[in-house]
């Protein structure tokens, strides 16, 4: 899934509460969207098979953490997963 990267807030807010960021990496690379609905997995899905982006949301007290793989590029990578606050999206 590329790079990892977070947003100096997620990484300050996980932390704080002792939750590794690596593990809600790990949790959207195996396929645990968290909070999603039907239609957003199936999207999911879909941008598995045909290169699209890839989202996650965690809601960790009471905040909404996505993580998003982009799409694949040209030479048929995906270069970056990122962890954000809804906020910062």
């Amino acid at each position: 899934m590329g790079s990892h990267y977070a947003t100096p807030a997620v990484l300050q807010f996980l932390v704080a509460r002792g939750i590794s960021p690596a593990s809600l990496a790990e949790r959207h690379c195996r396929g645990d969207y968290g909070e999603l609905d039907a239609e957003d997995i199936a999207a999911n899905d879909r941008a598995i098979m045909c290169g699209g982006r890839i989202l996650s949301a965690y809601l960790i007290q009471g905040r909404r953490v996505y993580c998003i793989t982009e799409a694949v590029t040209d030479d048929g990578l995906r270069t970056a997963t990122t962890l954000l606050f809804a906020s910062e999206y």
